[in-house]
């Protein structure tokens, strides 16, 4: 593993002023980890000291998990990316679209014009939001009594679409359908065909749905940044016994879990010699997807879950499958054409195909793209690219 001493002291001055609760922070090359990190607490305020081996909730980084999931079913003939996923999912087979409300309040919807494809999913375009970016939605959820996604009920899929499907791109429940269509092809529970089919192969021994023993002794705690700039302990957890597994943002994980996870994106889709992707299906993961479509930004409609956030104001973004990418070289980081995403407790990865280097970074408060959170994430990309100059 390389030194890069200097990363250990962004992390601890993080921690230390108070900016962050705690963080573990790993890069790794093609051929194995470069750096791994850890600062500060599990929890506030006397928790135990982070280690690198802790678990957090991985959020929407378990999207970029289901979408190579769903991928390998596409390349076994069980999906396919261009026809109506209703074949797959009937529940798709008449969507509808909210085009707003009417005097009474009563929501207004129409039949969409054309149906959704698995494509339309994996890249955000289908016409799903979510409503802690889409004000309508949420208005629409508190008038039919619908819960939000984080209770994992099914209800919560009942949602219409903002748009036709294709038109524009707006990130929202896409991936948790995503998730239903990988268990009705594969005839197994989301949580097992990852661990059959990701999870072992790669050596990701952490990563999981529901907590053991194992995880849970290293849990890391939710916080949440206060008015005053300060942090909080926030209770929280995903429900351990769920109507179904949440494949947009369910899971518990490690960084050297998610580590290895990315590594097969720098390796033509093999892990320890074995082939879980073809090569040419990373290469088209990892390629724009979504056409003239641009990702945008996320205004966010509750505060307390997330501000404002886009990656990069001012570059141009598109969608693979599976990922967002960086259209542009990032000044002292990643290279154009990397893949990244996030997860709402502030976990954060990008991968760089061209220097074939891969890095996470995992906190754990809300607001989700917090300024604090978002400067360490910064800071240590850069620190890893000089360091590995």
């Amino acid at each position: 593993m390389t030194a890069l001493p200097n990363i250990d002291g962004l992390l601890r001055s993080a921690t230390d002023a108070g900016e962050v609760p705690g963080v573990v922070a790993m890069a790794a090359s093609a051929d194995g980890v470069v750096y791994q990190g850890a600062a500060g607490k599990r929890a506030l305020p006397a928790g135990p000291d982070m280690s690198a081996d802790s678990v957090f909730w991985i959020a929407s980084m378990t999207k970029a998990i289901t979408s190579t999931a769903a991928m390998q079913l596409v390349e076994r003939g069980k999906l396919s990316l261009d026809g109506p996923i209703a074949a797959v999912l009937p529940e798709l087979a008449k969507p509808q679209v909210l085009e707003g409300f009417d005097a009474k309040g009563e929501p207004r919807l129409r039949p969409a014009t054309r149906p959704i494809t698995l494509r339309h999913l994996i890249t955000h375009t289908a016409g799903f939001g979510y409503d802690i970016w889409n004000p309508d939605l949420l208005r629409y959820e508190e008038k039919l009594g619908i819960p939000g996604i984080i209770s994992c009920e099914n209800k919560a899929l009942t949602m219409p679409l903002t748009f036709d499907p294709g038109d524009k791109w707006e990130y929202g429940i896409n991936i948790d359908w995503i998730g239903k269509a990988v268990e009705r092809t594969s005839g197994q529970r989301l949580g097992d065909f990852f661990r059959q089919n990701l999870f072992e192969p790669l050596g990701m021994k952490d990563t999981v749905f529901k907590l053991g023993d194992a995880q849970r002794a290293r849990l890391v705690g939710m916080h949440t940044r206060e008015p005053d700039g300060g942090l909080a302990p926030m209770p929280f957890e995903i429900p351990q016994e769920p109507e179904f597994q949440m494949g947009g943002g369910g899971l518990y994980g490690t960084a050297a879990d998610y580590l290895a996870f990315e590594r097969l994106f720098l390796n033509e889709g093999r892990a320890n010699g074995k082939p879980l992707l073809k090569p040419e299906t990373v290469r088209m993961m990892s390629e724009n997807q979504m056409g003239v479509l641009n990702v945008r930004l996320l205004k966010t409609a509750i505060a307390p879950y997330s501000n404002d956030a886009e990656f990069f104001p001012g570059m141009v973004k598109k969608w693979g499958l599976g990922f967002m990418i960086s259209t542009e070289r990032v000044p002292g980081g990643r290279s154009a054409g990397s893949l990244a995403w996030a997860g709402l407790g502030n976990t954060y990865f990008w991968i760089d195909p061209a220097k074939r280097i891969a890095g996470v970074i995992l906190m754990q408060l809300v607001p989700f793209a917090d300024a604090k959170a978002l400067d360490l994430f910064g800071k240590f990309e850069r620190a890893v690219y000089a360091g590995l100059a």
